[in-house]
């Protein structure tokens, strides 16, 4: 399969980004270390190109109620220049993909998708679209920019006059920035750090690229490339779909019921009330290595007595706090915060402890 290249390919590759296959699109994974690009976005300002994510427009009388019928969440509950974090549930209980949802206006809303299933999530959801609802398959025609960090709202206003001080967080507008009109400046984010996503038309995705870099050079503005990316969402304890969840993972054990809304009819809400009332046998959990060692996805998780009781999705070295951190999915028995687990690495069984997410306060 022959990868994407990005629109700022030459860019990133120019600014020394190490180039590697992800999700159909040859990406950035980093620039100089991960852990030098997450404390970037952890106490400064980085920029990530994630232009790759995927970008439909659902148009029409019919837009709310397709929407509403393929999501998990409460679309109704928006309003223009809001967004909503939801999934699109699966007929057996698991998930199609996570999504943002926003709401342009009345008859208007943009889904942004993850990369690897933009073709997979467009045939679930026009599939289901029995509402005559207008759909737009808008993924190729733009770029992506994710300004993270303390140091972001500096940045970007210098570049406009919209007063970013009063873009909440999962609200967004769409403004100038660095005279190029109709930018969506989003008040979302992967990080935990702040900051907002920018979404540029591909004919102007190299001039605001330079813009960001010219006027944050006082800042010491860095790229920030895939690596960082999953340390970052990992410390927040924030989902990846294809490691954390996926077609076989319910949004209940995922710890995803806050985006599970039973006051509407979606694909499978029967099953999900179902698992909701009776329990879930397994859930997804955190947890801190008490013992020096890093936890990798597939690994398995042990009790005490050395009986396998789940695995690893996500882990990696905390560069906020210098011990392995990780997620994964146990029986339920043994999802208390605080209980010991182990994981087994190689030959070795290491000590770890469920914990609550986020692992890292940075408020």
């Amino acid at each position: 399969m022959n990868e994407k290249n990005l629109v700022l390919n030459d860019t990133h590759v120019a600014l020394g980004g190490h180039m590697v296959p992800f999700a159909g699109f040859l990406m950035p994974v980093r620039y100089s270390s991960d852990i030098e690009e997450h404390m970037t976005v952890r106490q400064g300002v980085g920029v990530f190109d994630v232009s790759h994510m995927g970008e439909f427009f659902i148009r029409g009388d019919g837009a709310l109620d397709l929407i509403q019928s393929v999501t998990s969440n409460d679309a109704s509950k928006l309003s223009p220049g809001r967004a909503q974090y939801s999934c699109l549930p699966n007929d057996t209980g698991g998930i199609v993909d996570d999504l943002i949802v926003y709401m342009m206006d009345e008859t208007e809303y943009m889904l942004v998708v993850n990369a690897s299933n933009i073709e997979k999530d467009w045939n679930w959801i026009s599939g289901h679209n029995s509402f005559g609802a207008d759909m737009e398959n808008a993924s190729d025609n733009y770029s992506l920019f994710a300004v993270q960090g303390p140091k972001a709202q500096e940045v970007v206003q210098k570049l406009t006059n919209v007063p970013l001080n009063e873009i909440k967080y999962y609200h967004f507008t769409t403004g100038e920035i660095g005279s190029v009109s109709n930018i969506i400046i989003s008040a979302t984010g992967y990080t935990g750090s702040g900051g907002f996503e920018l979404y540029v038309k591909n004919e102007d995705a190299q001039k605001i690229w330079d813009q960001l870099f010219k006027t944050g050079r006082e800042e010491n503005i860095k790229p920030i490339g895939l690596g960082a990316r999953d340390t970052l969402r990992l410390e927040m304890g924030f989902c990846l779909y294809g490691n954390d969840i996926d077609d076989s993972t319910s949004p209940l054990e995922a710890g995803l019921g806050w985006i599970t809304k039973f006051t509407k009819v979606f694909t499978n809400s029967e099953f999900l009330s179902r698992q909701k009332t009776e329990g879930v046998k397994k859930k997804l959990i955190g947890f801190k290595m008490m013992d020096r060692g890093i936890p990798r996805h597939g690994y398995e998780l042990e009790d005490k007595d050395g009986r396998l009781i789940g695995q690893v999705t996500s882990g990696t070295m905390s560069p906020m706090l210098g011990m392995g951190i990780g997620m994964g999915y146990v029986e339920i028995e043994e999802s208390t915060t605080g209980n010991h687990i182990f994981v087994r690495v190689r030959n070795r069984k290491l000590k770890a402890e469920v914990n609550q997410m986020p692992f890292v306060d940075i408020s």
